[in-house]
């Protein structure tokens, strides 16, 4: 695989419910050419990281295993490669005995490149990309039953020398717009809001994320266009909720197909959107930021 040549699309190594893969060309058309930092506060898989240009990157998400496993390929990828493709390439691999004592070796174990190497099997053999927990933190997706796993390596080795230039940090969103400058632009994938009121599903990793969430994360996008002259993207819904909360936001909308299922019948195209706060000199009436 080529690192290379600006228009090879590089897919990342993990599935991930919700990944932006398809979307980086359209993304990176509204990221602004004269930045030199990418901040991501919801980084999961890391398709724009990926697909993108720039000089420095702050790749935040609350989910520690993402970001211990993201470093752990950052800094030894030889050694992660070998001891995952043991696991790939165990006789019993694609089976659901093996796959739920590996999911629950998962849970037991504290080592962090132990439970790196695990990660990675526990995504590509289970069900449909999902990263979720339950009450106790313990990871809970069901066996996937997939034909023929594939073994990642080439996007390890690209995703491992491309994060030479990255940052990975365990913080939340609040936290992360703490690193914006006038030199940098945030880019913003958050758990979507519910296409409708009546529905409470708003995330994929199974940790919530409520409605006043995202309306903090509006006010800290309007807040850093303003007073640090960052340009902030989000991704979202294109719901009349997400109109309002984005008010005075530039409006891009997209019509995405989203893969509901592991079936094709149950792939459907949603409305989504792109909200660009942009770094400007005028003035921003910013609500107030609630804690």
């Amino acid at each position: 695989m080529s690192s290379t040549n600006p228009l090879l699309k590089h897919r990342p190594f993990l599935k991930w419910a919700g990944g932006k893969f398809r979307l980086t060309d359209e993304i990176n058309k509204l990221l602004p050419k004269n930045k030199k930092v990418l901040i991501e506060p919801f980084v999961g898989a890391g398709s724009v990281f990926l697909n993108t240009h720039f000089q420095h990157y702050i790749l935040a998400d609350l989910n520690a295993d993402l970001i211990n496993l993201f470093n752990t390929v950052k800094q030894d990828p030889q050694h992660f490669i070998v001891e995952s493709r043991k696991l790939f390439q165990h006789p019993d691999a694609n089976s659901a005995d093996f796959y739920y004592a590996k999911r629950a070796e998962f849970n037991r174990t504290l080592d962090i490149f132990q439970r790196s190497v695990l990660f990675l099997y526990l995504n590509r053999f289970g069900y449909n990309g999902l990263c979720r927990y339950n009450s106790k933190q313990q990871f809970n997706v069901p066996f996937g039953a997939y034909l023929k796993p594939y073994f990642p390596e080439q996007e390890i080795r690209y995703f491992s020398q491309k994060a030479q230039n990255a940052e990975f940090i365990c913080v939340g969103f609040h936290d992360s717009f703490e690193y914006t400058d006038r030199n940098s632009v945030v880019y913003c994938d958050p758990p979507y809001a519910p296409l409708s009121q009546n529905s409470n599903f708003t995330h994929y990793s199974g940790n919530g994320f409520s409605l006043e969430q995202q309306q903090q994360l509006a006010n800290l996008a309007k807040h850093h266009a303003e007073h640090r002259r960052t340009t902030v993207l989000i991704s979202n819904h294109d719901t009349p909720f997400t109109r309002q909360i984005y008010h005075g936001a530039d409006i891009t909308p997209l019509m995405v197909q989203r893969h509901i299922s592991q079936n094709g019948e149950n792939r459907i195209k949603v409305n989504e959107l792109i909200a660009i706060f942009r770094a400007s000199r005028r003035k921003i009436k910013v609500p107030p930021i609630q804690d």
